[in-house]
């Protein structure tokens, strides 16, 4: 089995287990940072809407040598302000597109005959389509109307299918990947168009898809919980983070690839028609993968522990741990003095250990050695016997 596959069994099993609902301030002021940054973005720079939302007039025409700088001058000539011009790939080769603001027909009729004498090609070959602002507006209320439509569908799915105490940290997770997503937008300064919405839309999806299946564990975890004193409500939402944070790692690595492939290399091909979408969905997976795992879960153990039960629960989890340590520090102890009573016990005394000190006499008693084995005295030697004198006998 990979390492990676070890590591699964063992996040699995709480073998091993990182702390992600404990640090949560830690991974709240990193996406603070990030939201600061999105929401500067979008108020200095702005979003870089398409002809398709605020209308204008779109002139594509086929060319293999002309330059972006060259169209963009020709635009800028017959008076267009800010134009956009971007290379397209087709199947018929390499084509040039020029985006302005809503023309006059006398307008198009000089962008037309100034490309056509710019490019050398001829007038019929360039195509113009004038898009009307009430259109493009039309488009961005229905792009925010089937947003708002999604997400309330989202809010009372949730709320019936785990609680609402779910349904709300989901909401934030998600608002938390759409102003990082479109603050992306606006921060490297793509064009939003209709793919961007569509792909605002599927990473929205895919974002709750993780946070599904990570609240889905944690009601697993948490089934009965109250009723004991093994854990807490985080501690248990913890488990199951960690439990499926290999698998929202595969699932976020394969679906980063192919998208990847699109935003970086398509362009290098010439085939950047989707980069708008790519982008899109690269930013949202990335970022809908980190906040199902560190926005969602937490945010929704805050308002779980706020409960009465939750609270009593945390004490009494807080009373068994602090039990078990008295006890484990108590059973160190004794097993520290018996260890140490042990060894005086077994140590056998050595020549110079017959006494512990002057007064404290024989830590063992010497064996008596037997009379053979006693060496002979000499006179005058300790321990030696005195010869008494003889008694006179009395006459």
């Amino acid at each position: 089995m990979s390492r990676l596959g070890d590591l699964g069994h063992a996040l699995y099993r709480g073998e091993v287990s990182y702390e992600f609902v404990g640090r949560r301030k830690r991974w709240y002021l990193i996406s603070a940072g990030i939201l600061v940054v999105a929401i500067a973005a979008l108020l200095i720079r702005g979003l870089h809407l398409g002809v398709d939302f605020n209308g204008g007039t779109v002139a594509t025409f086929p060319s293999e040598t002309g330059t972006v700088a060259q169209a963009t001058s020709v635009a800028i000539s017959i008076g267009a302000k800010d134009p956009t011009v971007t290379e397209v790939s087709s199947a018929s080769g390499r084509q040039l597109k020029v985006q302005t603001e809503v023309l006059t027909a006398t307008e198009t009729a000089a962008l037309t005959a100034g490309l056509s004498t710019q490019f050398a090609v001829p007038a019929s070959s360039i195509s113009v389509q004038a898009i009307s602002a009430d259109w493009g507006s039309t488009i961005t209320q229905k792009a925010l109307t089937g947003l708002g439509v999604f997400l309330l569908l989202i809010v009372i799915f949730l709320s019936l299918y785990f609680e609402w105490r779910m349904a709300v940290a989901a909401l934030v997770a998600l608002a938390h990947d759409l102003v990082i997503t479109v603050g992306v937008y606006a921060l490297i300064g793509f064009i939003v168009t209709p793919a961007t919405v569509i792909g605002v839309l599927t990473i929205l999806g895919y974002s709750l898809y993780d946070t599904v299946v990570v609240f889905d564990k944690v009601r697993e975890n948490t089934r009965g919980l109250v009723s004991g004193n093994r854990m807490t409500y985080s501690g248990a939402a913890n488990l199951a983070i960690n439990q499926t944070l290999v698998r929202s790692i595969n699932t976020s690595l394969i679906a980063l690839l192919p998208v990847a492939s699109i935003l970086f290399i398509g362009p290098l091909l010439g085939a950047d028609t989707l980069k708008d979408l790519a982008l899109a969905l690269f930013v949202g997976i990335a970022a809908g993968t980190y906040s199902s795992i560190f926005i969602a879960t937490p945010v929704a153990c805050q308002l779980k522990e706020r409960e009465p039960a939750m609270q009593a629960l945390a004490k009494r989890v807080a009373a068994r741990e602090s039990a078990g340590k008295q006890a484990t520090s108590g059973a160190a102890a004794g097993a520290t003095r018996a260890s140490g009573r042990t060894t005086a016990v077994l140590d056998p005394p050595g020549e110079d250990d017959l006494y512990d000190d002057e007064t404290a006499g024989p830590t063992a008693a010497p064996t008596k050695p037997s009379a053979r084995s006693q060496p002979a005295r000499r006179p005058g030697q300790p321990g030696s016997a005195k010869k008494r004198p003889a008694k006179r006998k009395r006459r």
